[in-house]
């Protein structure tokens, strides 16, 4: 239970600190920052101590195609809104909450399956491979991702810790069970996205967190690394070093490339439109 409460806590905490980096920095730094391996440190710990390395290697295994499940989630912020641009923030919670759950359930029977047929690592690398195409798609393009000019109220970051805390107490509790599974999917459960989204269109509107939202995804892909080397290296060196280890690894191997990717896709929008401008103002003279 200890070790139940304690993951909680520290998930609460980190996603509080997500949403005001965004606020704070913008949806480029933000969403990186915000995605960086954080509740999935304690969720690791947490299930590696309550169940064992095996039930371990199996929840992290599928961790990629759960963050790339939250990527939809999170693409659902930026496409729905186009589609129906009056859709307001109570239906855009429910539309994407509803188009999350009826991913959850196909991608469950279907990954539950394939554990039969391929190795967790394998598993592991694919789901990674489809979460940063995925990504790099979604930020071809760049939406435009201003900072926040309003601050998030203290209750709504408040809301945000809780839900955020709960989803990681409920993974570690499932892990403990003997359901490494389900507790995967619990762990990645969309709180921390949701709540940002949600604290951020309340405060900003619309325009912040859907320009965060590329960044997001991408910067997604350093937990979905995490997730791939921390079944191998907890057990071998320990909780403390090993997590320390997987951080590090993820953040320079995923966080940093992400980050220099959008920096080069602004501007090179930048640039070409720049561009664009001059040739138009010189066919004009």
């Amino acid at each position: 239970m200890q070790t139940i409460l304690l993951s909680a806590l520290f998930a609460g905490i980190v996603a509080v600190m997500v949403t005001v980096a965004i606020e704070r920095w913008g949806g480029i730094v933000g969403g990186v920052l915000g995605t960086l391996p954080t509740t999935i440190v304690p969720a690791a710990i947490g299930m590696y101590l309550e169940a064992g390395s095996d039930d371990l290697a199996t929840s992290m295994s599928l961790i990629p195609f759960w963050m790339l499940l939250n990527a939809l989630f999170v693409a659902s912020w930026v496409v729905y809104p186009k589609i129906n641009p009056q859709a307001t923030l109570v239906r855009m919670i429910f539309v994407s909450l509803g188009f999350w759950s009826f991913l959850a359930v196909l991608m469950t029977i279907s990954l539950t399956e394939s554990l039969n047929y391929f190795s967790e690592l394998s598993v592991g690398i694919a789901g990674f491979v489809c979460l940063v195409s995925l990504g790099l798609w979604m930020t071809w393009i760049p939406i435009k991702a201003p900072k926040g000019n309003n601050s998030v109220s203290k209750q709504v970051l408040i809301m945000r810790g809780l839900a955020a805390a709960t989803a990681i107490g409920i993974a570690v509790q499932f892990s403990s069970m003997g359901l490494p599974i389900i507790a995967g999917l619990a762990s990645v459960f969309p709180a921390i996205f949701l709540t940002t989204m949600v604290a951020l269109w309340i405060a900003q509107g619309a325009d912040v967190p859907t320009g965060a939202a590329g960044p997001m995804m991408l910067g997604g892909s350093s937990v979905g690394m995490y997730s791939i080397i921390a079944p191998y290296l907890l057990p071998e060196y320990g909780i403390y070093a090993g997590s320390a280890i997987c951080w590090i690894a993820s953040v320079c191997l995923t966080s940093l490339p992400a980050y220099a990717w959008l920096s080069w896709r602004k501007n090179s929008v930048n640039v070409s439109g720049n561009n664009s401008v001059t040739v138009a103002l010189n066919q004009h003279d």
